[in-house]
């Protein structure tokens, strides 16, 4: 067995020479870890005469509390050396200037969005939302939607196993709300819709703001009026606009409406009509008594006119070259 106070003379000195944690840890294992110098000394007690072993023991075990003591105090005065060396090295010179950090933005789609709701909510129309998740009823039937109208057919919609679809449009809202609340109402239905349908100007899924209107006396006159209004405040100007005689099975007359746009071409923006007698019947609404209009349009296409546009696609790819634009 080797000389004890020699061997704790040379671990104090290794323990005192460590200039950072990792040399200060390798010094620890080689005296007291499991195949540690210490730890054989205590391993080779068994082969010392009866006598001394007590003895012996007692020795070791000071100086291995004394050891770790020294290795704790080095450690702490290694850890206060480094925190030191880091501030010095990291210190923030307050004098530069910033760096800066680029603010985020809403999406175009969103901006449109929260636009036409607040033209909308000025004009004394509540939201109303509605599931995505639809029935035929509330899609088709009772909006006056025959049979074997085209859009019932498989490869215009979105249909599930359970006999349950996506809705094709926010209509289903309007005969909700109809339901439950019945006349007069005014309302818009903002929300994702879903076609089968991709393209330049179409995706499988857009957003889609449609409005309701149910009272005594309302005309097509002041369906235009409305119109006129939104679609000058949206576009922060004077518009002119042109309705052209159209069909939809839930309004009846029905019309799409045109805006001239500033390069002098008539840009097809929304539909609308008078809402059908046999919709108002279909939510115990009398149309002898209350008549009203209702009108859709799409987010993405308003969104492609007020900030020139000329691929839907672009909305939906995220690419910040395109996104940052509108910061």
């Amino acid at each position: 067995m080797s000389s004890l106070p020699q061997l704790l003379k040379q671990a104090q000195k290794a323990v005192s020479g460590s200039v950072d944690l990792k040399e200060l840890d390798a010094v620890r294992i080689k005296y007291l870890g499991r195949k540690g110098l210490l730890t054989n000394e205590l391993k080779g007690l068994g082969k010392l005469p009866a006598e001394q072993r007590a003895s012996t023991g007692k020795e070791i075990n000071e100086i291995n509390e004394e050891l770790a003591l020294a290795i704790e105090s080095r450690q702490a005065v290694l850890e206060a050396a480094g925190i030191e060396m880091s501030l010095a090295t990291d210190r923030l010179d307050v004098t530069l200037p910033g760096r800066g950090q680029s603010r985020g933005s809403l999406h175009p789609i969103t901006r449109t969005l929260r636009r036409m709701k607040e033209i909308f909510t000025l004009a004394g129309f509540k939201i109303q939302l509605g599931p995505e998740l639809e029935d035929d009823y509330h899609n088709f039937t009772a909006l006056n939607i025959s049979e074997n109208h085209p859009a019932r057919a498989m490869h215009d919609t979105f249909y599930l196993d359970s006999g349950l679809l996506l809705r094709t449009h926010t209509s289903p809202v309007q005969i909700r709300a109809m339901r439950e609340q019945g006349a007069p109402i005014r309302l818009i239905a903002p929300g994702r819709v879903y076609r089968r349908d991709s393209d330049l100007t179409h995706t499988p899924m857009f957003t889609q703001v449609e409005g309701l209107a149910i009272g005594q006396g309302i005309s097509f006159a002041n369906l235009k009026s409305l119109l006129y209004e939104f679609v000058s405040h949206f576009f922060e100007r004077e518009v002119q606009l042109r309705f052209r005689p159209s069909y939809f099975p839930f309004t009846e007359p029905s019309a799409e409406v045109d805006v001239l746009s500033e390069s002098g071409y008539w840009l097809e923006i929304l539909g609308c009509g008078m809402v059908h007698p046999t919709v108002l019947r279909n939510v115990n609404i009398d149309p002898e008594e209350f008549t009203g209009y209702a009108f859709g349009m799409g987010v993405e296409r308003l969104t492609m006119l007020r900030y020139g546009v000329d691929d839907l696609r672009l909305f939906f790819e995220n690419d910040l070259r395109f996104i940052q634009q509108f910061a």
